[in-house]
């Protein structure tokens, strides 16, 4: 009798069929987000943007400070612009 349960547990143990799992992640899919860039003293929002995008325009307009914010818009922070 101990010998048919201990049959019956490792065959429920062991998967017969492989299991479903979810796909992995693409890595090429890039999101966009909100690009700000602050020189002079004053912060502005470049655009939504991706990452990328957002890194090469700010070093082209010789940004002090720059940063990317996933899956954002720009904050118009107000005032309207």
């Amino acid at each position: 009798m101990l010998l048919v349960a201990g049959v019956c547990v490792a065959l429920g143990v062991v998967p017969t069929h492989p299991v479903a799992t979810a796909p992995p992640e693409r890595q090429d899919v890039e999101h966009r987000g909100a690009c700000y860039c602050r020189a002079m003293g004053e912060l502005k929002c470049v655009g939504v943007v991706t990452k990328l995008a957002c890194d090469k325009q700010c070093a082209e307009a010789l940004c002090d400070d720059w940063f990317w914010m996933e899956r954002l818009t720009c904050w118009n922070w107000g005032y309207g612009g």
